[in-house]
């Protein structure tokens, strides 16, 4: 659903079944769905991910000789695998920024959530000391709205007299 829609409310708002209305004091808030994980792979306390790690080469538990071409070969993995730790760690650095920056967009997001509800709330306030003051004016429009039709009566009364009048000159 698009920005504008939603702000010349062509979208209609559905709502939960199980979602209380504000007018009764009641909530919407899920607290399984606001502390529900960005992703479904995000580290947390609940999913702590694995504990795998990289190992280029096994682990030697007891103590041998090399040949000539293994320790060439390995020196060329060796210098090879440096320069992918290096590549690695570079892009490490770059994924974390990112995360850094899409925290900074949702806490900024979050924040401007919580300003339009503040304002929501501001509003609704002002909407509802609006209906108060407008109440408190329904007696003096009672009045005025018998006042006009007392003098509706009058002046009906009136013409029908000089109709009378009228009649009676003929």
């Amino acid at each position: 659903m698009g920005i504008l829609a939603r702000i010349t409310n062509a979208a209609k708002s559905t709502k939960n079944s199980n979602e209380s209305s504000l007018p009764t004091g009641g909530h919407g808030i899920d607290k399984n769905r606001v502390l529900a994980p960005t992703d479904p792979e995000v580290i947390n306390p609940v999913n702590a991910g694995t504990w795998e790690t990289v190992r280029t080469a096994p682990v030697n538990h007891t103590p041998r000789y090399f040949k000539k071409a293994e320790a060439d070969a390995l020196k060329h993995v060796a210098a090879q695998k440096r320069e992918e730790a290096r590549q690695a760690k570079r892009a490490y650095k770059s994924l974390k920024k990112l995360e850094e920056s899409d925290a900074q967009v949702h806490t900024a997001h979050r924040s401007y959530i919580k300003g339009v509800a503040d304002n929501e709330l501001t509003k609704k306030r002002a909407d509802a000391s609006t209906a108060r003051h407008l109440h408190t004016l329904r007696p003096e429009y009672a009045k005025l709205g018998f006042g006009l039709d007392k003098a509706e009566d009058k002046a009906e009364q009136r013409i029908e007299e000089l109709k009378a009048k009228i009649k009676g000159l003929r």
